[in-house]
């Protein structure tokens, strides 16, 4: 397939394991720069990474021959085990799904401009917001268990989250 072009660009977004505010200023740029590193290992391009403490949002052009399943898994996985030894947290991991979106050459500017904002973004909306209004704009039915906050109750029953965020005395997601 040697004579084949593709203009192949997506938006991708996940949450940190139980939406945990993981992903602190200290290690945010190693992180996404990693996470570029491993696009780029798999042929594709990284255009731009942004997100907040507790989920990320990638621009990044992916190669014909790489589905966005492989991709996703490959950012997930090997970053994952990245996030575990910078953060010194056994804990640290990715959310089962994600969700992704197409993005045409004309709307690239505009998609970059959005990931750049996230911090300011999202003082006025939350997480949940932001995925529903997106889905909806590409009209895609969501599927509530995206967001499973029962889960993270499940997971660290009564005091028990304070021990994986490492700050005795508060709760993980609590500024």
């Amino acid at each position: 397939m040697s004579h084949s072009r593709t203009c192949l660009k997506f938006h991708i977004v996940f949450s940190t394991k139980y939406r945990l505010p993981w992903i602190t200023a200290d290690i945010e740029p190693e992180l996404y720069a990693y996470i570029g590193g491993i696009i780029e290992n798999k042929s594709g391009q990284m255009i731009e990474i942004g997100g907040i403490e507790d989920h990320i949002h990638i621009l990044a052009g992916f190669h014909q021959s790489r589905s966005v399943a492989s991709m996703v898994g490959a950012i997930k996985s090997n970053s994952s085990s990245f996030g575990k030894e910078i953060t010194h947290n056994p804990s640290f991991g990715w959310q089962p799904g994600y969700a992704a979106f197409s993005v045409s050459e004309s709307q690239v500017t505009r998609v970059k401009r959005y990931l750049q904002r996230q911090k300011e973004h999202h003082q006025k909306m939350t997480f949940e917001g932001e995925v529903h209004r997106l889905c909806r704009r590409h009209g895609i039915q969501l599927d509530e268990s995206f967001f499973d906050k029962e889960s993270v109750t499940r997971a660290f029953p009564s005091g028990a989250r304070r021990a994986v965020c490492g700050s005795p005395g508060r709760e993980p997601w609590a500024p």
